[in-house]
């Protein structure tokens, strides 16, 4: 179970100086598929960093099963369970796809597993398996690559930051359907950022934040219509507020 208590990040430095997430507090359960949605700019993708630990919130506490990692860093939290997917992943000259899933994974995966993997997120495998993870690949391929090195991960929490970006129409419904498998097959909790309407209608609960500050939490059934209308499929919402009026 993942918990945050009071959760406060400010940049203040020469340059900047604004508080972009302010007194978040939330509990995510074991299995349950959470979906963060809300304007852009709000504060969603921060939210995403400082649990996983590339920001250090500057007030509050983060429990991960009654553990507090506040002050742990990536790859303690990462050891810990905790994995996540960016919105521009990395690239790797020299590692094939193969070789990257079975270090996701933690031991030599064999073929056919690693090709259900690939065809999950979209990827025919004879064509990518044995393909280095480097410049040749787009920055769509990438991605989808990095989401399935995650789904071969043995993860507490998994963090799938705006997945849907860069991925064409066919790709994205075999995303969909990768991450409703995810979702009924609850072994590992999923928080997901989408303006996406095809991926909120997959969430236990939906999370709205705006201007750093959580505007409204509830079931799908009982945030999800008060949403539509407010956002788009490209540019999210269409509103100042994320709010329900």
């Amino acid at each position: 179970m993942l918990e945050l208590k009071h959760v406060s990040f400010r940049v203040d430095d020469e340059r900047t100086q604004a508080e972009i997430l302010h007194d978040v507090s939330f509990t995510l359960e074991d299995g349950k598929f959470f979906v963060i949605t809300g304007p852009n700019g709000g504060g969603k993708s921060t939210l995403a960093r400082v649990i996983m630990g590339i920001e250090t919130p500057t007030q509050g506490q983060i429990l991960l099963n009654g553990e507090d990692i506040t002050a742990l860093d990536v790859t303690e939290r990462a050891r810990r369970g905790i994995g996540y997917a960016f919105q521009q992943p990395p690239r790797f000259k020299g590692l094939t796809v193969r070789r990257l899933l079975s270090l996701a994974h933690g031991s030599d995966l064999p073929e056919d597993e690693c090709c259900a993997y690939l065809t999950n997120v979209g990827l025919c495998s004879r064509d990518y398996l044995n393909r280095e993870v480097d410049a040749s690949l787009s920055g769509g391929e990438v991605k989808r690559i990095e989401i399935a090195t995650l789904m071969a991960r043995n993860l507490e929490v998994a963090i799938f930051d705006e997945p849907e970006a860069g991925i064409d129409l066919w790709s994205f419904s075999m995303l969909v359907q990768s991450f409703r498998n995810l979702s009924r097959g609850r072994h590992k909790s999923v928080i997901l950022i989408s303006h996406q309407e095809r991926i909120m209608q997959l969430a236990d609960e939906i999370l709205v934040v705006a201007d750093g500050q959580i505007r409204s939490r509830g079931s799908r059934e009982e945030i999800f219509p008060t949403l539509l209308g407010q956002f788009d499929e490209d540019c999210g919402f269409r509103g100042k507020e994320a709010t329900a009026q």
